[in-house]
């Protein structure tokens, strides 16, 4: 995982995660933080092990270290965070000895990490537009990991949430 130590340590992965907890300092929902980064990056790699895909890690940890890098342009610029972490994820993933072909499968599963593409992958929600079945497959993982991590079951501000009751995670599945 030296490619990922290289991540967390690289200056423009400091630099938007600190813009991103100043950004969202006084929020009192969910947090796009470095451990929301790594609660998704760990349930993915629960449900790959549980369902059998063969992803690399270094990968999957990629994609969910920077899939919400970004967030705070969206505050700032109202660019949607997946669009501004999809830009800014290849240099890093670059500068940290990422091949340019896991770098495009890393920046394709964050531009679809929010499920708002045409089509539908496993649970029904999310796709990303690509023929690549590797990029499908992390961007599944990602999709449904980043969900997965909400600990909406022991959140303050639950009742505030404008989640749907129905997709909020009210039990601890991982």
């Amino acid at each position: 995982m030296e490619r990922i130590d290289k991540i967390i340590n690289h200056p423009l992965f400091i630099e938007h995660m600190e813009a991103n907890g100043v950004a969202e300092k006084d929020r009192i929902f969910c947090r796009h933080d470095m451990a929301h980064a790594l609660d998704v990056a760990r349930i993915g790699r629960i449900m790959a092990a549980e369902e059998g895909y063969n992803v690399e890690m270094s990968l999957l940890y990629g994609a969910a270290l920077l899939h919400d890098i970004g967030r705070h342009l969206q505050y700032e610029k109202g660019i949607p965070h997946e669009v501004a972490s999809a830009q800014i994820a290849p240099v890093i993933l670059e500068e940290c000895g990422f091949s340019s072909r896991e770098n495009k499968t890393i920046v394709e599963a964050i531009e679809g990490h929010r499920g708002e593409k045409k089509g539908s992958l496993k649970d029904g929600n999310a796709s990303v537009e690509t023929d690549c079945v590797e990029s499908k497959t992390l961007a599944e993982l990602l999709y449904r990991a980043d969900k997965a991590s909400r600990a909406c079951y022991a959140c303050e501000a639950k009742i505030k949430c404008n989640w749907d009751d129905a997709k909020k995670n009210l039990s601890l599945k991982y």
